[in-house]
């Protein structure tokens, strides 16, 4: 998981086996990448040949990446170190917990043909801070998880230590470390896209509301009637509803578990509570007890989960039998996508026309641009076909809108549909159709007299939607393009206009 500056920072990510992963991120100075590999070792009872396959592949790992660049080498090494570094004073401190075993050789003796600084010795901290694990019976702690950093940027490495109070239900404690570093935003030239809770409009009184802020929004902008361009009129209005949704709906923020109740959310609550009491326990008593409560509260949670998820989907499967006997395919397709719980991941790896494996965002981004250029941008057929000049003109009407045809062009769109780069989503602007209609009739009366329209309807989202197949590869995606709906109702107006005279010819 990474944060979202992170996420703009990462040029590749490549999982090297089962144990390894490996990830390489820009930072301010040009020449200089930072790479971290995460990686989880074999335990100390594991075979000799199992752990030395484990360090070939991670030595492989280390030597391919560049001696200038930031190192960072984390993860669950199961390896104590202990706090005797007599002959590895170079890449580790005396504030190792424990005695060091034969994992913790392999380990310190990698670190040190490699340059590693091993970041858990080096800051003096309490034993609760250094224990990275507890074993089963609650008593017995070890330092197996480490934090690493090159010895070239060891005076980056501000601070190593657990997390203990981070409830992850695990065995393991969260470890942390505090490096001075500067990432590198990939700076994108598009703004971040954000939906908007139209689900809140199936409320009548929210939709009352919504009626009420944008009525009163366009009649303030109504008497500072002014002669605009055919922009700042689009500016207006696109305010207008963008700052009603704001206020009224507010923004949808992602929910990963739609299944978990507010029931359960309290139970996990009061799980965390029960752990931080087992961290805060002085005696081998107190920690008894508190382990045996946090147990409970552990499988208590565990047990409502399971409950929460089976009734989410019988729920969903009474929706689907109710929509199918609806006729509702839209809802029923839907609810069977959630059901089967199958997405394609929108950013998975792909390949290039060579057929080669693209892990660079930005080379992928490329090759995105490459394919769709290549795919809406044919060139022109060699024997164009011969089509005679109409015999008769049409009679198609050429004046401005009217308000009888944008509303009728407001209500023939369809929910659900994604907005476009200007934000406004359809619900939106069906919410309220006769101010709806106020509005936009101002703005195509100023598009007709000016003969211009805004430059945000030259743009929209290519989005890839998945196919069957392989899809790694770029042909077995097709793109759709998402427009604004405002701009969507000005063509609907214009076909409409033409379709009822191309209907009268052929008659």
């Amino acid at each position: 998981m990474l944060s979202k500056e992170a996420e703009k920072a990462l040029i590749k990510w490549e999982a090297v086996s089962p144990r390894i992963i490996t990830a390489t991120f820009r930072t301010t100075k040009k020449k200089v990448f930072l790479n971290v590999t995460q990686c989880y070792a074999p335990t100390n009872d594991k075979e000799e040949k199992v752990k030395e396959e484990f360090y070939i592949k991670l030595q492989n790992t280390i030597g391919n990446q560049r001696n200038g660049n930031i190192k960072i080498l984390m993860g669950d090494l199961n390896a104590k170190i202990g706090s005797d570094n007599i002959g590895y004073e170079e890449i580790m401190g005396k504030h190792g917990l424990g005695i060091m075993n034969e994992n913790g050789e392999l380990f310190t003796n990698f670190c040190a043909a490699n340059q590693y600084v091993i970041g858990g010795s080096v800051f003096p901290h309490k034993r609760i801070h250094k224990a990275t694990w507890v074993s089963p019976d609650h008593r017995t702690e070890n330092q197996i998880d480490h934090i690493c950093i090159n010895k070239k940027f060891r005076s980056s490495l501000q601070d190593v230590r657990v997390l203990r109070g981070a409830d992850v239900d695990s065995d393991h404690h969260l470890l942390i470390s505090k490096i001075k570093l500067k990432l590198k935003r990939y700076i994108t030239s598009h703004e971040h896209r954000h939906q908007y809770n139209v689900g809140y409009l199936r409320s009548q009184e929210t939709k009352e509301q919504f009626t009420v802020t944008v009525s009163n929004k366009y009649e303030v902008l109504r008497q500072l009637e002014d002669e605009v361009s055919a922009e700042e009129c689009w500016q207006q209005a696109k305010n207008i509803w963008n700052e009603t949704c704001t206020e009224v709906l507010g923004k949808k923020e992602r929910n990963h578990k739609a299944w978990i109740t507010p029931e359960t959310l309290k139970e996990i609550e009061e799980r965390k509570k029960r752990k931080a009491d087992l961290n805060n326990s002085k005696t081998r008593t107190a920690k008894a007890i508190a382990q045996e409560k946090y147990t409970e509260a552990s499988k208590k949670v565990k047990k409502q989960i399971k409950l929460d998820k089976r009734q989410y989907v019988e729920d969903l499967a009474r929706e689907a039998e109710v929509a199918a006997g609806k006729g509702n395919l839209r809802d029923l397709y839907n609810i069977t996508r959630k059901l089967a719980g199958k997405y394609s991941p929108s950013n998975g790896l792909i390949k290039n026309s060579s057929g080669e494996t693209i892990t660079n965002v930005r080379d992928q981004m490329e090759r995105w641009m490459e394919y769709f250029k290549e795919l809406l941008n044919r060139p022109a057929p060699t024997n164009p076909p011969d089509i005679q000049p109409a015999e008769i003109d049409l009679d198609i009407n050429c004046e401005k809108p009217s308000k009888e045809e944008i509303s009728k062009a407001i209500k023939l769109l369809k929910d659900g549909k994604a907005a476009g780069p200007d934000g406004i989503p359809a619900e939106a602007v069906k919410a309220n159709i006769n101010t709806s209609t106020e509005i936009l009739y101002k703005l195509f009366s100023r598009i007709w007299e000016t003969e211009e329209i805004p430059a945000n309807w030259r743009e929209g989202y290519l989005v890839k939607l998945p196919k069957k197949g392989d899809l790694q590869k770029c042909e077995n995606y097709r793109g759709i393009m998402l427009l604004s709906v405002p701009g969507k109702i000005l063509s609907r107006v214009i076909l409409e206009r033409q379709r009822c005279h191309r209907y009268k010819a052929k008659r």
